[in-house]
């Protein structure tokens, strides 16, 4: 799957100088392929520059083909930045194998408190006569481990696999981004109430961030609801004759 997709990293393929330096500012997303053989896998690694939503990013696939199950996970678990799972439609033990790589993905994330993007994907949809796995079977194993699940035909859907790639970088961005550091919008500094029983002259200019706040002493002066009184108090005395607007205030507020 990863030959058709990417291009191996072999002595010829990317050994040049010029061609590192060229690569070098590109970030890099590492995906490893697991699987029993049989899935549609080789034993490899590839690598191919692609564009993702409008970003260039060089992508590394480590294509592993173990024969029984997880061996040697250390030469993908601390590699990969994303993992894709593959089984043949077509094979049943392929199928079953799976959740034998499931299960190792899900104790290095819980050891390593951190998770990784994870992807289902049935290969050899193109002999869909041959199928032994059933779609309902990928989607439902795929939902009790909560990764993504696609079924793809490496050998003749370019457009698909490529698909598949892409939405594995996309993930890895979103859990990247899900780990940035998070700053603070406002910076604040402890510091010493403010006495006011002595009295200070206010500045000739000032605003409300330089009045000090209310002391318990000021809020004790301010009488309370039930010991308020409403009071009337006439608009203009000129306008007494006349039914002058009044002003309800309670007894006791002082007016600024």
């Amino acid at each position: 799957m990863s030959s058709m997709f990417g291009r191996p990293r072999g002595a010829n393929a990317i050994s040049a100088a010029n061609e590192r330096n060229h690569h070098a500012h590109i970030p890099e997303c590492n995906i490893a392929l697991l699987g029993l053989r049989g899935s549609g896998k080789s034993e490899d690694t590839y690598a191919s520059e692609e564009v993702v939503d409008h970003i260039p990013v060089m992508v590394k696939v480590m294509d592993t083909a173990d024969q029984d199950g997880p061996v040697t996970c250390e030469r993908y678990l601390y590699w990969a930045h994303a993992f894709m799972v593959i089984y043949s439609i077509d094979n049943k033990r392929s199928f079953e194998g799976c959740q034998l790589y499931l299960d190792v993905l899900s104790r290095h994330m819980k050891e390593s408190r951190h998770d990784y993007p994870v992807l289902l994907l049935g290969n050899k949809l193109d002999i869909e006569r041959y199928r032994q796995v059933s779609k309902t079977e990928g989607s439902s194993l795929a939902t009790s481990y909560g990764c993504l699940f696609h079924e793809v035909s490496a050998c003749q859907d370019f457009e698909a696999v490529q698909m598949v790639f892409h939405e594995a970088v996309r993930q890895v961005r979103r859990e990247a981004e899900r780990h940035l550091p998070v700053r603070p919008l406002y910076i604040t500094e402890e510091k010493a109430p403010i006495n006011l029983s002595a009295a200070t002259p206010l500045p000739a200019k000032h605003s409300l961030a330089t009045l000090a706040p209310l002391s318990a002493a000021n809020y004790r002066e301010i009488p309370s609801v039930a010991q308020a009184k409403l009071v009337t108090v006439k608009s203009s005395r000129a306008q007494s004759k006349r039914k002058a607007p009044t002003l309800t205030l309670l007894k006791g507020f002082k007016i600024f």
